[in-house]
């Protein structure tokens, strides 16, 4: 059986489109809710994320849920009602929250306030964590200047190795892979709440070397083939 791509490729740019447009709705619907493309995590705005688990060796204590609504109510007396709340686990047992920098007094008066309301959590499942919001620009701006060099680089390369006409083609397709990556991320963080972190930069520049090798490798192909069959045409 032969797979032929190119000569059904109406039908995968259609596919590629509908992807790729149904991530940009999803980042204008992310920008106009959030202020950002994507849900950021704590690496990239900085604060404190408190992620806390019921303790359910402790008779009846995981006898329910936990509330999103009474951990509302708890943020709102300590003065944290614009923080970020997502319930975790199957059960939904345990509860993560995204809030401003909490110093030690602020998140000890946090924890307990909500174990008087929601149950006891369990000390080994407790996880804190506390980002400057110096530390997550500079993050931020260091995953996209890596990103931008990386592209450039990739244009110099292929332009030298090939030519140019080639070079914008391969960057062409990188944006293509970037862009489904994003969208695909978007539509995560708007249904699902899915946040992106450093890796995630870490991820776009694994798919921006993968999408490259693979293309310098069909690039050799073509050539090959242009230079055996100069008047062969498309199929």
């Amino acid at each position: 059986m032969k797979l032929r791509i190119n000569k059904a490729r109406k039908l995968w740019w259609t596919v590629s489109a509908a992807i790729i447009l149904s991530g940009l709705i999803a980042i204008l619907i992310s920008w106009q809710q959030l202020g950002v493309p994507l849900r950021p995590s704590l690496d990239f705005v900085g604060g404190t994320r408190l992620q806390f688990e019921l303790d359910c060796s402790q008779q009846n204590n995981c006898a329910r849920p936990v509330d999103i609504a009474a951990v509302r109510d708890v943020l709102a007396e300590q003065g944290l009602a614009n923080s970020s709340i997502q319930i975790l686990g199957q059960e939904q047992h345990g509860v993560s929250i995204r809030t401003k920098t909490l110093d030690v007094d602020q998140r000890t008066t946090l924890q307990k306030a909500l174990s008087e309301k929601i149950g006891a959590f369990a000390p080994q499942a407790t996880q804190i964590d506390t980002v400057g919001p110096t530390i997550g620009r500079q993050l931020l701006s260091s995953g996209l200047l890596a990103l931008i060099v990386s592209f450039v680089g990739i244009t110099i390369y292929i332009s030298l190795r090939f030519q140019l006409d080639f070079a914008v083609l391969a960057i062409v397709a990188l944006l293509h892979d970037v862009f489904v990556t994003v969208g695909v991320f978007a539509i995560l963080g708007l249904v699902l709440g899915v946040e992106v972190d450093s890796l995630f930069i870490v991820s776009l520049l694994t798919i921006t070397g993968f999408s490259v090798n693979d293309t310098v490798v069909i690039y050799d192909r073509i050539r090959e083939l242009l230079k055996m069959y100069p008047d062969r045409p498309d199929q």
